[in-house]
């Protein structure tokens, strides 16, 4: 009887053992299965531990956001300096949807500059940005979002990436702040002596440039057509290059990776025809065009 009655207690304790050699992921299965059945859902994912204050979420601190996230966040513009003042169409809140700081906030200083590219194709919602941000540290960043600006209140499938670029990428980027590009309209179109009509685009990808320096702002929109998208090329290629390589979920959204080299020869070719690109008279601003009249003529 004394035999039986010790093994019946051993067994007894088998699965009690069991339970604290298990791993920690099978200890947690076995405290949540016994959690009671009353409690809401986020207070069953975490029993038996209490659930937090709800004032905490409001008053304990938030982790700091990394440099790389935001290149420029501890500045405070000086009473003599003043954010730029930003015409792309992106509004504050459109660029807090995609995770960025706004663009309205950035204060740019000598030796400084902010270049973001947004991607548009013609036939989807898939868009994708790009910003660069030199500092007059020498120090260059590159933020990239992409997904899927449709059919949700906020954007859909947004992935993205916030990375410091090697030492050599800032002096190449600060090179392009004086490239004749920004000199040129915002919404051209070509006019080519070759043809009697203009192409229409119905599948690419149209592209829109902002370039930030201090005291100036430039924006140029150059549609899903070869010829404008090769005149800013020089842009785009070393900013979509500086992108590529560390989101696999946003490289594939650029199947032709950074090599804009067949665009820019259209363009080339459209110059030395004799052709350029003008003022689109169709342009949706009538400040837009005023600015482009006052800052730069057309493209040849």
């Amino acid at each position: 009887m004394a035999a039986t009655s010790k093994a019946a207690a051993v067994l007894t304790l088998v699965p009690v053992f069991w339970a604290l050699c298990a791993p920690a992921q099978a200890q947690l299965r076995v405290m949540k299965s016994t959690a009671p059945k009353d409690l809401p859902p986020a207070e069953a994912e975490i029993w038996p531990y209490p659930a937090p204050d709800p004032q905490s979420w409001w008053d304990d601190p938030r982790p700091k956001a990394p440099e790389e996230a935001d290149p420029l966040g501890e500045r405070r513009a000086s009473r003599s300096e003043r954010a730029a003042v930003i015409d792309n169409g992106m509004e504050s809140t459109t660029y807090r949807l995609w995770g960025l700081p706004p663009l309205q906030t950035q204060v740019v200083r000598s030796g400084e500059m902010i270049l973001e590219v947004w991607t548009r194709p013609s036939r989807g919602v898939r868009q994708a940005v790009i910003r660069i941000t030199v500092r007059g540290d020498g120090r260059a960043f590159v933020q990239g979002r992409a997904g899927e600006a449709c059919c949700e209140p906020g954007i859909a499938r947004r992935v993205g990436f916030d990375a410091e670029l090697p030492a050599e990428a800032g002096p190449k980027f600060l090179a392009l702040r004086d490239d004749p590009m920004w000199a040129t309209p915002r919404d051209v179109r070509a006019v080519d002596p070759r043809v009697s009509a203009g192409g229409v685009c119905i599948d690419g990808v149209s592209y829109d440039l902002t370039l930030v320096v201090p005291g100036r702002t430039r924006v140029l929109r150059r549609a899903c057509d070869d010829v404008e998208i090769g005149q800013v090329a020089d842009a785009l290629a070393p900013a979509v290059g500086a992108a590529l390589g560390h989101e696999p979920r946003f490289d594939v959204l650029f199947r032709r990776g950074s090599d804009f080299a067949s665009a820019k020869a259209a363009y080339a070719d459209l110059v030395q025809n004799g052709g350029g690109l003008r003022p689109d008279p169709q342009a949706g601003s009538a400040e837009a065009s005023a600015s482009d009249a006052a800052e730069g003529p057309a493209a040849p």
